[in-house]
């Protein structure tokens, strides 16, 4: 498995693989991300699905007869981060997401990124972005990179885009990074820093950004809506775990020795390590 292409290169001895969301429709919110966002079916079962673009599955999503429907406020996913490999496929998707009928919950202008916000039928959240290259950030001393929430000009940004049909999302789309919903900053840093070893990248008010490399995240936190909330219980609806994929064993390796030093609990199957973060949400480890 490679990482998704982007216009430009980084050091990134690790990015986010794969998510996996549970549901109570399968058909409804498979549909939703074949038709509306354009992601290829790789797998289907009774029990769930597996999407993705080009040659790269990156979306598990499966239904359990059992299933609760998480609460807005609880600890999981803010969203899931697909980013595509240039402004123009950006704009080719808004041209189809309006002529689809597609409700946005937003766009921002990120300085590192463009991003445009909405949800599936059952309230997961998606970002669609693409990045700007690495010369267009302004990195500071300490290694930070500069970030905001600006208004992105959603009219330019259509009119840019060919009037031609479209096929879906393309090859080297991939899942940029996830954003998670966590109920205290610090135990977030403790955890995304101290075990998973990744670097606080940028601070908001009430979130954090951590990444490998020098990228701007692959994985962010807040407490906007999950303040002091509980850990997350099993059996609840949304997201249920991620995939870290570290691109070599010495990564990987230190990762894991971090979470026997502190005493966080790893299980291995089939070469994949399997772990909870301190908010409940399951993390997969690989290389």
């Amino acid at each position: 498995m490679t990482e998704p292409a982007t216009s430009f290169a980084l050091t990134r001895p690790a990015f986010v693989g794969q998510a996996h969301l549970a549901v109570a429709d399968l058909d409804k919110v498979s549909s939703f991300y074949q038709s509306m966002l354009g992601l290829k079916l790789f797998e289907k079962s009774a029990s769930g699905v597996l999407l993705g673009a080009g040659e790269r599955p990156f979306l598990h999503i499966t239904t359990d007869k059992g299933l609760r429907q998480a609460p807005r406020a609880s600890t999981g996913l803010f969203h899931n981060a697909f980013l595509v490999p240039s402004r123009l496929e950006l704009a080719r998707w808004l041209r189809h997401a309006a002529h689809s009928g597609v409700v946005l919950d937003g766009a921002s202008d990120h300085l590192v990124s463009e991003a445009i916000y909405l949800s599936d039928p059952e309230g997961n959240g998606i970002e669609i972005y693409r990045d700007r290259t690495p010369m267009e950030w302004n990195y500071h001393a300490d290694g930070t990179v500069e970030m905001a929430t600006n208004r992105l000009d959603l009219q330019a940004l259509y009119d840019s885009a060919p009037d031609e049909s479209w096929g879906g999302m393309a090859q080297g789309t991939g899942l940029g990074h996830i954003h998670l919903q966590v109920s205290n900053i610090a135990a977030a840093d403790s955890f995304y820093k101290d075990v998973l070893g990744l670097k606080l990248m940028s601070i908001y008010p009430g979130a954090h950004f951590y990444a490998t490399g020098s990228y701007h995240h692959h994985v962010a936190a807040n407490i906007w809506n999950s303040n002091r909330a509980a850990p997350r219980e099993k059996g609840m609806s949304g997201l249920q775990d991620y995939t870290l994929t570290f691109n070599d064993k010495a990564s990987l390796d230190a990762a894991l020795a971090a979470a026997e030093r502190l005493e966080v609990k790893a299980t291995q199957e089939n070469g994949v390590w399997s772990l909870t973060d301190p908010f409940g949400i399951g993390i997969k480890l690989a290389a």
